[in-house]
């Protein structure tokens, strides 16, 4: 199978060209930027000389950030075989209509899910592996937008190479993806947690010592998600925590806050980033 990796030496390129390079593929490893190819010369591999390796490919990785796929895309997609499978790493710019389409090749979206908080890793290089796609378990979503169910297993057989080690992947649509991202993790979920950090700058700046402060929160943090995700058969917060959580609810909170996850208002998230 002849696959040709573009945005090789971009963060996530980097990434899945480190994981596919021993695997028993014909791999075209492309990249524009003079830094790009330095950083995939580390890999012990070379870039292609030329973007013509595309037109060659059974499947096309595109690595570019969300931003750049919209100009980059159609003279990708352009250059690709009939009957390839495109392979891209995020859904927003496909939900967002910026990815170039073509009616005689497949797409297929796959992003990881990073290792779970509750992951059990059997050494501490793994339990450290934050990221995912070197040592630490992880799930990854996955959605075919255009194709064949035999381009869904070929993609999927990919992906999993791409990210592992991968312990589930779970089949989803690409509007589902946006939902999940930017809607779930990045607009409520990334927002929320910052605003938890801010908070602990803030105690430390009323005089709350840093060391006490940061071991107080992030104990709390994860007995609090333990709870709250189901991870003690019956534990509750108290009356108490209870409480706090109702007042603090209404004291930050918009009562309306939950319109980040319709569909429309994801929509224009998307778009924003795109």
């Amino acid at each position: 199978m002849k696959i040709t990796i573009i945005g090789a030496g971009g963060k996530m390129g980097m990434r899945i060209s480190r994981n596919l390079k021993d695997e028993p593929y014909d791999i075209a490893y492309l990249e524009v930027s003079e830094a790009g190819r330095e950083r995939v010369k580390t890999l012990g591999i070379a870039c292609a000389d030329s973007d013509q390796v595309i037109a060659g490919c059974r499947r096309g990785d595109i690595g570019h950030t969300d931003v750049a796929i919209e100009l980059a895309s159609p003279g990708i997609v352009r250059m690709m075989k009939r009957g390839s499978l495109l392979i891209t790493l995020d859904p927003a710019a496909p939900f967002a209509g910026k990815l170039y389409h073509r009616p005689d090749i497949a797409y297929f979206l796959a992003h990881p899910s990073h290792p779970s908080i509750f992951n059990w890793e059997p050494t501490l290089e793994a339990h450290q592996d934050h990221f995912g796609g070197t040592l630490a378990k992880q799930s990854m979503v996955c959605a075919l937008m255009a194709g064949e169910e035999s381009d869904y297993q070929l993609g999927l057989e990919i992906a999993t190479k791409m990210y592992a080690p991968i312990s589930v992947a779970h089949r989803i649509t690409v509007e589902q993806m946006a939902i999940l991202e930017p809607g779930l993790v990045e607009t409520l979920s990334s927002t929320c947690i910052y605003v938890i950090r801010q908070g602990l700058d803030e105690v430390i700046r009323k005089g709350v010592p840093a060391d006490a402060a940061r071991d107080f929160l992030l104990g709390h943090l994860h007995i609090q998600l333990a709870v709250l995700f189901d991870q003690i058969p019956g534990a509750v917060f108290s009356d108490a925590a209870n409480k706090a959580i109702v007042r603090g609810i209404d004291e930050i909170f918009k009562p309306d806050w939950k319109k980040v996850l319709e569909i429309d208002n994801v929509r224009e998230q998307v778009l924003a980033i795109t």
